[in-house]
């Protein structure tokens, strides 16, 4: 229901003096009180919050409601206070239809704790009719902390214009002004976290004549700040998406170091490429084989029903390895080389634009130079290895193609700020689909190859002969994609490599 609103109340303003000055002017009712207990959820990145939601669990039910708590989507029993939900794991109903769509594979967790005292009151009209109830909130932090006093006015739905009419009271008689962010964002941030969660990625503005070394290292504090964050969810392995981002965040910069090499000192810059292709390499398996769980509903979808269940050792075998893998990854996150890298990172970075520019010849350059000198060149020797291909190329050319892709896609993304959104979107959008191509030739591949050289293994396994005609059928289907994927691919990189898309970035970044 549309039309509730919260008023920030000032200090000592409690149910009975709400009452009292209302009372002068409507016809106020006392009506209840209580207290309420309410765990706040979001996932790390805020989707919900995104959408202008939250979850809430309270006495023995989670819902998904409004950001400002009047309009519930869905709500389901949940007993306890978890500290993960996942969608998947709800029983089914409208609870789980409503999250599923919304949060994906990510998880719920708790964002903030609130203990409230909650006082009611009834605004009536001539005929002694409920139109509008008042909530007169006065919450504090689970740790004890309290939070600023809340004026709840909640809507009774067919009386939209006695609503209007409590509101303008509140406003006038009481001066109360509307609370700038709901209770849970309030929460969060007194507890000192973000409200809206942490994002994937670096959104920084950057202005054509700064120098490239502080524009790199404001990209670089950025992306730090995204994998350190996602340390924790991947060593608790919270969800696979904190795993994900991390390695996102460390791919970008490694694409940061390599395409602005100018601005970094050459000694100690080495040393960093080097850690941090070794922070890439030691979370790579454990990734492959998050990825191959979360596909594999579409793996068994892929080959006739009656093989499906067929694929269950498979499944099996992976998710054991994955947890062997997995623990070798959080030794290697929990290392003092993970730890000297990531914190000898943050200090160069911090230190770079104050350091001497002898051997840093692009670091005094303005950084809209040299951002759209790398752009032009990622992107002329895109179109050369992409015309090279053809129907003979071997794999490995295709490969080339999407690492360079990767690479523009970063650089389109670190400096969008710089150049016009109307070259820089379109270009994004074709890049964009091209790479879907590409990532789908080059997953089918390895998926493929993987599948065949676990074959010794899952023999080994009850169920392993049917498996192994299951693996087979579902060999056949991703070799079957993969060409689909390159047939597809002259028709991407054509729109990709127009004349009119050369001559755009001819135009804008050279």
């Amino acid at each position: 229901m549309d039309g509730g609103a919260q008023y920030l109340l000032p200090y000592g303003l409690d149910l009975a003096a709400v009452a009292a000055a209302l009372g002068e002017h409507l016809d106020v009712e006392p009506d209840s009180e209580r207290s309420v207990d309410r765990t706040f959820y979001d996932t790390f990145d805020g989707r919900l919050h995104e959408e202008g939601l939250v979850a809430v669990h309270d006495d023995g039910r989670l819902a998904v409601v409004d950001a400002g708590g009047y309009g519930e989507r869905a709500s389901a029993p949940l007993n306890g206070r978890p500290q993960r939900i996942v969608a998947a794991d709800l029983p089914p109903g409208s609870l789980r239809d409503v999250l599923e769509p919304l949060i994906d594979m990510r998880a719920l967790t708790p964002i903030a704790r609130v203990r409230s005292r909650l006082g009611v009151l009834r605004v009536l009209d001539d005929e002694r009719k409920t139109v509008v109830r008042l909530a007169v909130e006065q919450p504090t932090l689970a740790g004890g902390d309290a939070l600023p006093g809340r004026l709840h006015v909640r809507p009774m739905r067919g009386y939209e214009k006695a609503l209007a009419r409590v509101r303008a009271s509140v406003e006038r008689e009481l001066g109360l002004a509307a609370a700038a962010a709901p209770l849970h964002d309030d929460a969060v941030a007194a507890g000192g976290g973000r409200p809206g969660g942490v994002p994937s990625k670096v959104r920084v503005r950057l202005w054509p004549r700064q120098r490239a070394d502080e524009a790199a290292a404001t990209i670089a504090a950025g992306l730090l700040a995204i994998i350190e964050a996602n340390v924790p969810g991947t060593l608790a392995d919270v969800d696979t998406e904190f795993l994900h981002d991390l390695r996102v965040s460390v791919r970008r910069t490694r694409s940061l170091q390599r395409q602005l090499k100018g601005v970094f000192p050459p000694g100690p810059l080495g040393s960093f490429r080097a850690g941090f292709r070794w922070l890439q390499q030691v979370t790579g398996e454990t990734r492959d084989l998050d990825v191959y769980l979360l596909e594999f509903e579409d793996f068994r979808a892929a080959i006739p029903a009656a093989h499906a269940a067929d694929l269950d050792p498979l499944h099996d075998l992976l998710a054991r390895r994955r947890e062997r893998e997995r623990r070798k990854m959080v030794a290697a996150l929990r290392s003092e080389r993970a730890e000297a890298l990531l914190a000898g990172w943050r200090a160069l970075v911090a230190s770079l634009p104050e350091a001497r520019v002898a051997d840093r010849p692009d670091a005094l350059r303005p950084i809209e130079d040299v951002a759209g000198e790398r752009i032009s060149k990622v992107y002329r020797r895109m179109v050369k290895l992409g015309r090279a291909i053809d129907d003979s190329s071997p794999p490995e050319a295709l490969h080339e193609l999407r690492k360079k892709g990767k690479e523009l896609r970063y650089l389109l993304e670190f400096f969008s700020s710089l150049f016009p959104g109307d070259v820089v979107k379109p270009m994004v959008k074709s890049l964009k689909s091209l790479q879907d191509v590409l990532g789908r030739f080059q997953d089918r591949q390895v998926q493929s190859e993987t599948i065949r050289a676990l074959r010794e293994d899952v023999v080994k396994i009850d169920g392993g002969a049917a498996a192994l005609m299951a693996m087979g059928l579902l060999v056949d289907r991703l070799e079957h994609q993969q060409e689909e994927a390159r047939e597809e691919f002259a028709a991407r990189f054509a729109d990709f490599a127009s004349g009119e898309q050369r001559r755009l970035v001819k135009d804008t970044f050279s």
